[in-house]
């Protein structure tokens, strides 16, 4: 009976012993939502490359590098975490920093946990209001007065100095390249680019009411192309057929943006932590070095003004990188046609710029098709629009895409009231015609809820 007693107590003990050395191997190596077999380090000397690989578990042959000193995009060789390793890289001299490569995602796909998720499928059918017809006539136009912007201005998106189309990146799923919407209004084909399968081919990927991102750079892409219709658009493909990317990849978008002339880029996407890497990279596209003296020699004297989606989280958790708070950036809410902070919205005062209209947004979706999206990732590219309206007109006089994004900013709608969850919400929605005029006091235009955008598709 003893022996019995003995035996169980043994086989309990090393079940239990089993269970938790199962779950700290989980742990390890789910421990981040990252790729699991890489790293992003930046030496302060290439030199010591050779040594800091071998001390570490690495493949000394760098996946992909950018900037200087050089941050390198490096494989683990010896079976450890991205997280292990970055935490034995503590206090090593040589590195400038280290951190895994972040896993992202466009800000609308469900099943996340700091996201609510606005699927097109789940109460926003792209059925309604799905026609080109929809598409030129819905409200927001009029909401952010963009046919005044455009008789103000004098442009479209032309340059007023020597009549060349300002180029907004698209930065997201890819587009659908043969959409009647983008005949003329894309860049040349040398001038794309898909990081997800390596090619100039940044069409969208994926099947139409079965994948649920299907159709969001489409959509987004769409959205600019309403809002600053001479503009070039710049698609670039760095998600996945399932809306989920990697830092490395939002890192070379940018810079290919930056390299290849867009003078604006779109994020609809994002993540749950800060990283380092596109802090450094927003700095250096806004003012071509960081205080700690990294350039991008990739994008030598090109600029970037960027918005950035701020996430559907409802709630006042940050997401980045809307919450990175960098000078060539702004981080934007999604306001409805009401001026209300819209339900789904990120938001709060101390990392959100501005908002613009979010709420049943209808565009392009792939097959010729148009239809109805909600989300901030619909606010963001408004945001772009008009960034590259007020570079149109005025293509000289900003000295930084900082100061371009602050005169769109400051002009912006100014609404506060308080709102659960978020309290004092302090609504800075963007206007398209006190941002051309330089209105710092913009008044909430009256009955601004249609666009009389008949004539939209005239080129």
């Amino acid at each position: 009976m003893r022996n019995n007693l003995k035996q169980i107590l043994t086989k309990l003990i090393l079940a239990i012993l089993l269970l938790v050395g199962s779950s700290f191997i989980a742990n390890a190596q789910g421990d981040c939502s990252c790729v699991s077999n890489q790293v992003i380090v930046q030496l302060g000397s290439p030199a010591n490359l050779p040594a800091v690989a071998a001390q570490y578990g690495l493949n000394p042959t760098p996946i992909s590098q950018v900037a200087s000193p050089p941050i390198y995009l490096l494989q683990i060789t010896n079976g450890q975490t991205p997280t292990q390793v970055v935490s034995a890289m503590a206090g090593d001299a040589r590195i400038t920093f280290s951190e895994v490569n972040r896993k992202l995602s466009q800000v609308e796909r469900e099943g996340l946990a700091w996201t609510q998720g606005r699927s097109w499928a789940i109460g926003r059918s792209w059925a309604i209001g799905g026609s080109v017809r929809g598409y030129a006539r819905q409200y927001f136009p009029g909401r952010i007065r963009l046919n005044e912007a455009f008789a103000a201005a004098g442009t479209r998106g032309l340059r007023t100095d020597n009549g060349q189309p300002v180029v907004v990146a698209v930065l997201d799923t890819g587009i659908d390249l043969s959409h009647p919407l983008f005949e003329g209004r894309l860049v040349p084909a040398t001038d794309r680019w898909d990081f997800v399968d390596g090619d100039n081919n940044p069409s969208e990927v994926g099947v139409l009411h079965q994948d649920a991102s299907f159709g969001h750079g489409t959509h987004v892409a769409g959205v600019v192309a309403l809002t600053v219709p001479d503009a070039k658009i710049m698609p670039i493909r760095i998600l996945d057929r399932d809306g989920s990317g990697e830092l490395w990849r939002i890192t070379a978008g940018l810079i290919w943006a930056a390299a290849h002339g867009a003078d604006v880029a779109n994020l609809s996407l994002g993540y749950p932590d800060d990283v380092r890497v596109l802090h450094d990279l927003l700095d250096c596209v806004d003012l071509g070095s960081t205080a700690t003296g990294t350039t991008f020699p990739e994008i030598g004297t090109r600029r970037l003004a960027v918005s950035v989606a701020s996430g559907n989280g409802g709630n006042t958790t940050q997401v980045f990188p809307a919450a990175e708070q960098r000078d060539g950036m702004l981080s934007v809410a999604a306001s409805t046609k009401y001026d209300n902070l819209a339900s789904f919205s990120s938001y709060e005062r101390g990392w959100v710029d501005v908002t613009a209209p979010g709420e049943e947004i209808v565009s392009a979706l792939p097959g010729g098709r148009y239809g109805m999206w909600s989300g901030t990732s619909m606010a963001a590219p408004i945001v772009a629009g008009i960034t590259a309206l007020v570079k149109a007109k005025f293509p000289t006089t900003f000295a930084t895409p900082h100061d371009l994004l602050d005169r769109v900013k400051e002009t912006a709608v100014d609404k506060r009231f308080n709102a659960q969850p978020w309290g004092e919400v302090r609504l800075k929605r963007v206007d398209a015609l006190c941002a051309i005029t330089n209105d710092l006091n913009c008044p909430i235009p009256v009955n601004a809820t249609t666009s009389g955008f008949e004539n939209f598709l005239v080129k």
